[in-house]
């Protein structure tokens, strides 16, 4: 796809799904860092995810994550977030944040602490029937540290039966995005630490079942477009958790590391048909230093911005180079894509769409910052798992 329209009209339809925690406090291992103005809440939490989705208009679901976002009513949550034009997009399971999970969740040795796991996960298909969400975020840090500590096997099978569970609890239009994670916390083995992985636990489950590619998880030197292309081709690549990282799993700003990469990834994605199929494009990021919301709008322009070098590709030009062997001339195809300056192109679109053409400058200038450092003073604020 080359024609200008086409690309214009394939970018106002792309939407980027931005993630309730990422508007709280959030740090390293060692300090999270506190900032005024900070949610104290799942609705204020939602009123910050309307200022991106206001500033940029592709933002226009928020993802949930529980048990940080309980309510005692989720049905009025996704009304409120639907007075401010926003819809709840994935429910993100937690079975990494308590002491029965020290050994693992649903793989866990003891079949009490397994049933626990997984009364959590069904409990986030009960709250995404009341929210209307489809898809369900699933990863698991199970794993061991020592050599001899478990059976490697055994914790698959637990992990099968637990994964078939949900998958059997599903509605007809909910799916299960099964994320992985290659190390980290566990030392020794991690029980989903790769693509193969979620893919064949996806594959054996059935089509509600896709795999979720956090661009972080890999390791260095991974070609993750690969892995796109191939989930892709075999319709299984069902989101993204876009962030970047600069040696593990960062969860700093998509782009920020290697703006190269994503629009490789970005090109596959292009190319294998995923802006239309259903795949789901989510940030997954931790905004420890800088402000929230501003981090979270440049997040945003950061995919806008790959997304369309990738649609700009000339992709008869390079198919023609491909097929008598033009190493060079394919290659030169790719680049003067990726060397476009698509800012003027992007300006239009917003303008096009109603918004102002610099969303960075128009948010500076609502002052909605100032309001919320003002307004939210004392109650304890969303952050580190609170």
């Amino acid at each position: 796809m080359s024609d200008v329209p086409a690309v214009k009209a394939a970018l106002k339809s792309q939407a980027v799904e931005t993630p309730s925690w990422a508007y709280g406090n959030s740090g390293t291992r060692f300090k999270v860092f506190a900032q005024p103005g900070v949610p104290r809440s799942p609705q204020e939490k939602l009123d910050d995810a309307a200022q991106v989705h206001a500033f940029t208009k592709v933002a226009p679901t928020v993802a949930l994550h529980i048990p940080w976002d309980r309510v005692e009513d989720y049905g009025a949550l996704a009304k409120y977030a639907e007075e401010r034009g926003l819809k709840l997009g994935a429910i993100n399971s937690n079975v990494f944040q308590d002491d029965d999970y020290k050994l693992g969740s649903v793989t866990h040795p003891d079949p009490a602490v397994r049933r626990k796991a997984l009364d959590h996960l069904l409990e986030c298909v009960d709250i995404m029937d009341a929210t209307g969400s489809s898809d369900l975020k699933l990863w698991f840090s199970d794993g061991t540290n020592y050599p001899g500590q478990d059976d490697i096997a055994a914790r698959q099978d637990r992990l099968a039966e637990a994964l078939s569970a949900v998958y059997d609890r599903l509605g007809d239009d909910q799916r299960m995005l099964l994320e992985y994670k290659f190390f980290e916390p566990a030392f020794y083995t991690t029980d989903v630490p790769d693509w193969g992985t979620a893919y064949a636990h996806c594959l054996k489950l059935g089509p509600k079942a896709q795999v979720c590619v956090d661009t972080g998880h890999h390791a260095p030197g991974t070609n993750i477009e690969f892995i796109v292309a191939l989930l892709l081709r075999e319709k299984k690549l069902g989101a993204f958790d876009f962030n970047s990282r600069f040696y593990a799993d960062d969860d700093l700003m998509v782009g920020a590391a290697d703006p190269f990469q994503l629009f490789r990834i970005m090109y596959e994605v292009v190319r294998g048909g995923g802006l239309t199929s259903g795949v789901a494009f989510m940030l997954d990021q931790c905004h420890n230093i800088e402000p929230k919301i501003p981090a979270i709008i440049r997040s945003v322009m950061n995919v806008q911005e790959a997304t369309a070098k990738a649609l700009l590709v000339d992709g008869d030009a390079l198919a023609a180079a491909q097929r008598t062997g033009d190493v060079l001339g394919a290659n030169a195809v790719l680049m003067d894509a990726y060397n476009t300056d698509v800012r003027p192109l992007l300006a239009e679109v917003r303008e096009e769409l109603g918004i102002d053409p610099d969303p960075m400058a128009a948010y500076r200038g609502s002052g909605w910052a100032e309001r919320i450092v003002s307004e939210r003073v004392g109650g304890q604020q969303a952050g580190g798992g609170a």
